[in-house]
């Protein structure tokens, strides 16, 4: 069982470097529990007595019932009581109804003013009317729905995941406009508030359907959000204007009421401005709801597929302790479907034993590259890439709950060469990196995605690997997965250091979705090899000043630096500053990457694959 290591109090006092993966995982829910309450008890009361919903109880009432297809019923049910029904409830269903994006989102920031619980927006692909959407809905429990600089990051990047695999975007807009004590962090910049604007107008431009519905205050700069839409719908006792009255009455000294300055009756029959207005919140989200049934249904390719090996194995497979080993085979079986699906003990001849007489063990079918064959029967299906070449990477073919899609993984135990010659588990080779490079080139000449399991330390150094032309092999992988025109999916299950990050399709590389255990690591490099450099350089530096450097102040400045260090190493450190979309169970891996796979479905994969010039 693998434990974590690292040392820091989580949710329900968990201790993390004494827990156990599973346990980190059970403790990070009660952590995620805290951050959908968002501004907590008061707040939402106070929603209510405005007779709103909050966000989370209107993706509840829009979103469609597990398991639902087209023209299934929302998540709260019809009815005029439904409003009462809803109050507190949270969107229900696991990662086949709502994948939430960004629920880390500021965790840890803006702490002098009171923190922003999920950046103060929730986003996600969830479906509606029988369609993946993609939804944003401002939550005006937080700080009464006004953008921090993460919260419009959050937004950006839930569009271009949109924009990507052309998902319609639903807008649930209720907020306060820019929180004006960090406006120079929120107002300029390409990704900052007009960035929004801006994505607006072009997902319009490309046919990607935008339905924006006002159900509560739009004021400011950010009233052009809805009206950039396709449709817009407003509910009664909303407001929606470029300023207040207060500010109208400070700069031009008029008097005006909400109503006539941007009620939802002056904007349906004077300015024209909405096309639907609605009672309340329960009719303005049964508008939707039909409305998004009017529109195409993209037809999944997925076909289901039967799992291979049970989530759970990846607790016993997998070990991020200091030297462990495991075999990402073996773990990448967890997530593939059973090839052909159905009996286990019924796909290409029979019992496990029968494939043993046949040809040998599991392991000897894994050491000679081939399909990989599971502990209770039948076979994974995945079809290794130059297994015996360049073994630090695997590479292979699969399915994924029944999507065809390619697979580029870290191996975490030592190999040996052709030529008899040691690799270490997690580092990235010359020859790795070449296979890598021709596999990514390969998927895009199917045009199918690519899962990236990161479990790295980076890539070889040393003389026998420069000579071996390490930089042009790394350079080679990153050319050829940078300019991917297929889906890049990302799963980090332990480290993702340094080039290796790059190479394995880090945040700079058009990740579509990325995923992250709660044990992942993310930084330049490992905490003690960073402490050691850092250490040396600022006890030079104090040196240079005339410092005395002794054991205890030795012991001090390194303590410091690797506690700092490994607090920014720390995957919820990256989650906060929307570098990885979704911390996820380790068990429930294969559901989350069928889901991002599903969301892809829509994917334009039209474009031509090109390189330009590539290191040979």
């Amino acid at each position: 069982m693998s434990q974590v290591n690292a040392s820091a109090a989580v949710g329900g006092g968990v201790q993390v470097g004494s827990a156990t993966i599973k346990e980190l995982a059970d403790a990070y829910l009660i952590d995620e529990q805290l951050i959908r309450a968002g501004g907590g008890k008061g707040a939402v009361d106070r929603q209510h007595e405005k007779g709103r919903l909050t966000a989370r109880e209107r993706l509840e009432l829009l979103l469609d019932e597990p398991g639902g297809g087209p023209g299934s019923g929302p998540g709260g049910g019809h009815g005029g009581d439904a409003s009462e029904r809803l109050k507190g409830r949270l969107p229900r269903g696991g990662a086949e109804r709502f994948v939430e994006l960004g629920l880390w989102s500021g965790w840890g920031m803006y702490k002098e003013y009171g923190g922003a619980p999920g950046a103060g927006v929730v986003t996600g692909i969830g479906r509606v009317a029988g369609r993946r959407c993609m939804l944003i809905a401002n939550d005006a429990t937080v700080k009464a729905g006004a953008f921090f600089p993460m919260t419009c990051k959050k937004i950006i990047r839930a569009q271009q995941v949109a924009m990507e695999a052309r998902l319609p975007l639903v807008y649930l807009v209720d907020s306060a406009g820019v929180f004006l004590p960090l406006q120079e962090d929120v107002f300029p910049d390409t990704d900052d508030f007009g960035r929004i604007f801006r994505n607006n107008a072009v997902i319009s431009a490309m046919g990607i359907p935008q339905i924006a519905a006002i159900m509560g205050y739009c004021v400011a700069g950010g009233g052009y959000l809805p009206v950039l839409c396709d449709t817009l719908l407003m509910t009664e006792g909303s407001g929606l204007y470029l300023a207040g009255p207060a500010l109208v009455k400070a700069a031009i000294g008029q008097e005006v009421s909400d109503e006539d300055l941007g009620g939802a009756a002056m904007h349906a029959g004077i300015s024209g401005t909405i096309d639907f207005r609605e009672k309340d919140d329960v009719a303005c989200i049964a508008r939707l709801r039909s409305l998004l049934g009017k529109y195409p249904v993209v037809v999944s390719g997925g076909t289901g597929g039967v799992q291979g090996r049970p989530g759970g194995d990846v607790y016993e497979i997998f070990s991020d302790k200091q030297g462990a080993q495991y075999d990402v085979r073996e773990l990448i079986g967890c997530f593939v479907d059973r090839v052909g699906g159905g009996n286990p003990h019924a796909e290409r001849g029979g019992t496990r034993e029968h494939h043993a007489e046949r040809g040998g063990t599991r392991e000897h079918h894994a050491e000679r590259g081939g399909t990989q064959r599971l502990p209770e029967g039948g076979q994974a299906d995945f079809d290794e890439y130059k297994g015996e070449f360049g073994q630090s990477v695997v590479c292979g073919y699969a399915r994924v709950g029944g999507w065809a899609c390619g697979i580029v993984a870290n191996q975490k135990k030592i190999t040996k060469t052709g030529k008899g010659m040691v690799q270490m588990g997690g580092v990235i080779y010359d020859d790795s990196a070449d296979k890598g490079a021709r596999f990514i080139m390969d998927c895009n000449q199917r045009k199918v995605p690519i899962i990236f399991i990161h479990d790295t330390t980076g890539f070889m150094v040393g003389r026998e690997s420069e000579q071996g032309g390490i930089i042009r092999a790394g350079a080679k992988m990153v050319n050829a997965m940078a300019n991917c025109v297929v889906p890049k999916i990302v799963l980090i299950t332990g480290s993702s250091y340094g080039a290796g990050n790059y190479a394995m399709c880090g945040r700079a590389f058009d990740q579509f979705v990325s995923l992250a255990w709660p044990n992942a690591r993310c930084a330049v490099m490992g905490a003690n090899q960073a402490t050691g450099v850092l250490t040396t350089i600022e006890e030079g530096s104090r040196k240079r000043k005339g410092e005395v450097i002794d054991e205890a102040a030795h012991k001090q400045i390194y303590g410091a630096i690797h506690a700092s260090y490994t607090a920014q190493a720390d995957i919820r450190y990256a989650a906060a500053r929307g570098w990885v979309d979704r911390l996820i169970e380790p068990h429930r891996t294969r559901e989350e990457l069928i889901a991002a796979l599903d969301a892809a479905a829509g994917w334009d994969y039209s474009r031509e694959f090109r390189t330009g010039v590539i290191q040979t």
